[in-house]
């Protein structure tokens, strides 16, 4: 893993904003070519913005030439990931 950045325990439509700032933000710092992984093992209370942010954070690791995954997602993401049908595109 080049460089791991966190989802918070909360992530909903009340957070997304900021939480997408905070990842965006933290993958600017990363080394030019680092891929970007994103742990989503803290996940306990989330809605789909949460799958809105991660597929943000995948356009633009995607756009500045990075590797793109998310790690630990809790079940109960992976289940909505697939059922938007963006759990291949997240790599969950």
């Amino acid at each position: 893993m080049d460089s791991a950045l966190a989802l918070p325990a909360t992530l909903t439509q009340a957070q997304a904003g900021a939480a997408l700032r905070q990842l965006q933000q933290a993958m600017a710092a990363l080394p030019a070519q680092a891929a970007v992984e994103v742990d989503a093992s803290a996940l306990a209370s989330f809605d789909s913005s949460a799958i809105a942010v991660l597929l943000e954070c995948r356009r633009d690791a995607l756009a500045a030439g990075r590797p793109f995954a998310v790690r630990q997602a809790p079940h109960t993401v992976a289940t909505l990931a697939r059922l938007y049908g963006v759990d291949g595109l997240l790599q969950i």
